[in-house]
């Protein structure tokens, strides 16, 4: 498959849209169970840009899966967002990104959107859902339905959770979940919940409580739209490697090999949130672990 700005599975056409690219934190805090000597052994998976070997952080892409199916418009995740208060993550705090461009260079305007996926509700999957106007957060997507789990509705939610209200997702139930509820543009699901013939979200939980994944059968293709399941290819040689947002570690191991396990035996695509450059794959089971039979690279909006 070649670098293309479009590829198109069955019936279903999937752009990348691309918010951000670069180092998000030392590979030693974002993988806290990652030995040094797998750190060295593993380099370049996890920095796939080829820096100088003093370069010890994990880089990831925050970007959108544009998909086009059954004549709507289809968000997958909507990064870090403009405007917002982050303070545990200086990088992401106020940003000023052209997004809404990128999207626009697309072929898409926002009330062009007829459904936003939230794969899960962490601060870099949502940020889009809501802009700033007149110091109002308001809607970016007017015509948009937003899918949301509603297990990851209801534990980011504080008045569900008030001691979840700091750490990593400080704010972002706020500005970016709850004025889109209020517009009354949200669809809470459990479990499953089918979209059209051609794709389907599937719980995927231990990462967050209501992780989600997106499965998409259309002709002969298969692909797995798959959130955070993977940060880095490091993680799909060695599934065991959970990164330090997981909110249960276990469950998140057991979430990655099963679904690994069936886009192998399924030959499906993956297509995770944040790999950078090279942004989908095909896996091969190694038995203890998984292997990248090939890469599928998208260039970017």
């Amino acid at each position: 498959m070649q670098d293309a700005y479009e590829i198109t599975l069955g019936e279903v056409t999937v752009t990348r849209i691309e918010e951000m690219h670069g180092p998000i934190m030392p590979a030693d805090q974002f993988f806290p169970d990652l030995p040094e000597q797998a750190w060295r052994d593993h380099r370049e998976t996890l920095v796939p840009d080829h820096l100088g070997a003093e370069d010890a952080m994990v880089h990831v892409a925050m970007q959108t899966w544009l998909l086009r199916s059954g004549g709507r418009t289809i968000l997958v995740d909507t990064g870090v967002g403009n405007d917002k208060a982050r303070p545990a993550v200086a990088a992401w705090d106020h940003l000023q990104l052209d997004y809404l461009g990128n999207l626009a260079r697309a072929g898409v305007r926002p009330e062009d959107v007829d459904l936003v996926v939230n794969t899960h509700l962490h601060v870099d999957h949502v940020g889009w859902n809501t802009r700033l106007v007149d110091g109002v957060w308001v809607p970016t997507f007017p015509n948009a339905t937003h899918l949301m789990p509603k297990a990851d509705f209801d534990f980011w939610n504080p008045a569900n959770n008030p001691d979840i209200a700091g750490g990593v997702n400080e704010n972002v139930f706020e500005d970016s979940v709850a004025p889109v509820h209020a517009a009354g543009q949200v669809q809470l699901w459990e479990t499953s919940h089918p979209i059209d013939a051609h794709l389907r979200l599937e719980a995927a939980p231990g990462h967050t409580p209501g992780s989600s994944v997106l499965k998409l059968h259309s002709g002969r293709d298969r692909a797995l739209f798959a959130g955070d399941l993977l940060h880095t290819p490091l993680q799909v040689t060695h599934p065991e490697h959970n990164s330090c947002f997981c909110e249960d570690p276990a469950q998140a191991r057991w979430t990655r090999r099963r679904l690994l396990g069936w886009a192998v035996d399924n030959t499906a695509l993956v297509l995770p949130a944040h790999f950078s450059g090279h942004s989908a794959l095909e896996v091969e089971d190694m038995g203890s672990g998984f292997a990248i039979r090939k890469w599928a690279p998208f260039a970017r909006y």
